[in-house]
Order: C-alpha cells, then sequence, then structure tokens
C-alpha cells in the first residue's frame, strides 16, 4: 500500500497544488494560456515523440491492440449515448457530451506520467498508441454527432475538411506521426536533440498536472447533472473493466500492455469533454461538474485499480 500511496501522493499532490494556487492567487483564467501552449504544443509533444520514436517498430504496429482498446471505449460510449437517448429522453447534442464524459478519459495529461512511473518503460508504446488513436477518434465522432444533432451549421465539405484539419495538425497526433517514421526508418537523433526532448518531456507531467489543478478550480461546481449516477461509475469502473475483458478475450498482449491500457481507460472525465462542450454550446456547467467530481472519485478509484494491477490481482488471461 505504501508503494501506492508514494506514487499516486506527488501525482494527486501536483493537482492539489495547482488547485490551491488558482484558489489563493485568484488569477483570471486567461493566465493559463501560455502554460497549456507549452503543455499541448510542446511538453506532450516532446514525450510522446521520445516515447514512440524510441520503439522498435514492430511494437509499433499492432492494429489489433488498437482496434480492441478503441472498441471498449465505444462500447461504453454507446452505452451511455442509449441510456440517454432512449431512457432519460436527453437531445442528441447532449447525450453525445454525456458519452464522451464516461468514455473519454483524461489520457493526454494524466495518462503518460502515471503509467510509466507505475508500469515502467514497457507501459510507453500502448500509453502512445492509445493516446493518439483515441484522441484522433473523439475529434472525428464530435464533430460529426453534433453535426447530425444540427449544432453544427456548416455545410459537409466544410465540416469534412476542419475534422481532417483538426487530426492531421493537432499536436499529439503529429508528433506520434514523426516518432513513428524515425523508428521506421531508423533516424539516429543527434544528441543535442535528444537532450532538448528529454527536457521538454520531463516537464510535461507536472505542468500537465499543475494546469489540470488550476482549471478544476476555476470551474466551481454550479450544477450536479442527474446523469453523474451512471456516467461516474460508467467512467472510473466500466470503462476499464470493459477495456480489460476485451484485450483479455482477444489475447496475445503483453501483460503491461493490458495494464497500462486498463489504467489509461480508469482515468477522470478528460478536460476536452468541457471543451467540446463549451464549443457547441451544450452540457458545458455539467461537464465542468463531471470533470470535477470523476477526478475527485478517482483518487481513490485509480489507487484500487493501480493496487489490484500491481498486485497481480488482475488476472492476464479470461479465456483459454
Amino acid at each position: 500500500m505504501a508503494d501506492i500511496v508514494s506514487l499516486l501522493l506527488p501525482f494527486f499532490g501536483l493537482i492539489l497544488i495547482g488547485y490551491i494556487a488558482a484558489k489563493a492567487t485568484k488569477q483570471p483564467a486567461e493566465a493559463l494560456g501560455w502554460l497549456n501552449t507549452f503543455i499541448i504544443y510542446a511538453a506532450l509533444p516532446a514525450l510522446f515523440f521520445k516515447l514512440v520514436s524510441r520503439t522498435p517498430i514492430e511494437e509499433l504496429t499492432r492494429v489489433d491492440f488498437i482496434v480492441t482498446d478503441i472498441a471498449a471505449t465505444y462500447a461504453v460510449f454507446i452505452l451511455l449515448f442509449v441510456i440517454g437517448r432512449v431512457v432519460r429522453g436527453n437531445s442528441l447534442a447532449d447525450c453525445t457530451i454525456q458519452s464522451f464524459a464516461g468514455a473519454y478519459g483524461n489520457i493526454g495529461y494524466m495518462g503518460p506520467g502515471l503509467a510509466l512511473l507505475a508500469l515502467g518503460e514497457g507501459a510507453a508504446v500502448p500509453v502512445a498508441l492509445i493516446i493518439c488513436f483515441e484522441n484522433a477518434l473523439h475529434f472525428i465522432v464530435a464533430p460529426a454527432l453534433m453535426a447530425a444533432a444540427g449544432d453544427d451549421k456548416r455545410s459537409t465539405g466544410q465540416l469534412a475538411a476542419d475534422i481532417v484539419r483538426k487530426v492531421a495538425l493537432h499536436p499529439f497526433i503529429l508528433s506520434t506521426a514523426l516518432g513513428f517514421a524515425v523508428a521506421a526508418l531508423h533516424i539516429d537523433q543527434p544528441t543535442a536533440f535528444q537532450r532538448l526532448v528529454d527536457y521538454l518531456a520531463q516537464a510535461a507531467a507536472p505542468c500537465a498536472l499543475f494546469a489540470m489543478g488550476v482549471t478544476l478550480a476555476l470551474r466551481p461546481l454550479k450544477r450536479i447533472p442527474a446523469e453523474i449516477s451512471y456516467i461516474v461509475p460508467a467512467k472510473l469502473i466500466l470503462h476499464p473493466i470493459a477495456v480489460f475483458i476485451a484485450l483479455t478475450a482477444v489475447g496475445g498482449f503483453e501483460p503491461v500492455w493490458i495494464q497500462a491500457a486498463v489504467l489509461l481507460a480508469s482515468l477522470p472525465t478528460a478536460t476536452n469533454v468541457f471543451v467540446i462542450g463549451q464549443q457547441y454550446g451544450v452540457w458545458q456547467e455539467r461537464a465542468s461538474a463531471t470533470i470535477l467530481i470523476t477526478t475527485v472519485f478517482s483518487v481513490v478509484t485509480v489507487s484500487l485499480w493501480l493496487i489490484v494491477i500491481r498486485s497481480g490481482l488482475l488476472p492476464l488471461q479470461l479465456f483459454p
């Protein structure tokens, strides 16, 4: 138990420090702009490039892993969508944000730091693949469903062009693709360049977690949605279980790949869910509340998942 605390204390401690700093200094939200720019356009891309470029190319082409992980994630997404639409009678746009709240984890900001700290360098490749491909698909699904809901008034051509641009030019995806190219072509990186990448990558987790704490503080809890009663357990419990069952059912994956995927699936709702809701003017305050509540509860649930993973209680094969 002590080693779990030693893993999580600095991790969630950075979020808490950011939260306290925001409450104490009362800086406006705009003051976070340059730090977020550094995180999104420099530190995290450097980390993803480092993880991928220094990995043998054969490990980067596990299509079966990517497809299985995404299928499990979107099984949770579809379940929540059906509950929201059929059971609750919510609008298509509301159901979209609600479903993302239960299936889109904070894998970019929280995933790499926690997974590498808890599982070691062996988790680098699955983490990079999950972040790259899940984000890419989310960037496609969100505007497509919002267009179907009528909240996106652009023409089909404009919508398609914007989706392609967002996917192709997102710094996480660009850096991962560049890492793929370097690994495939066996390009030797100059020592000075490697050091620069290392410096930036080392800053990724602390800066991202601090910024996350600040963001949570600047979005006070105003409105708790009724849907929170099933979105929170779906995100923190059902999502990792679905990923685990899917990967073990397919089989053939290294234990650390399964563990990394389960750990990333257990993370709280991504701040991007609020960004999507804000972009379309849908479910904004409630998305913010969901992010805050899942983050608070994740202190307990992520701890439990880490105990299960690190103690060997997580079976790596369910089906013979």
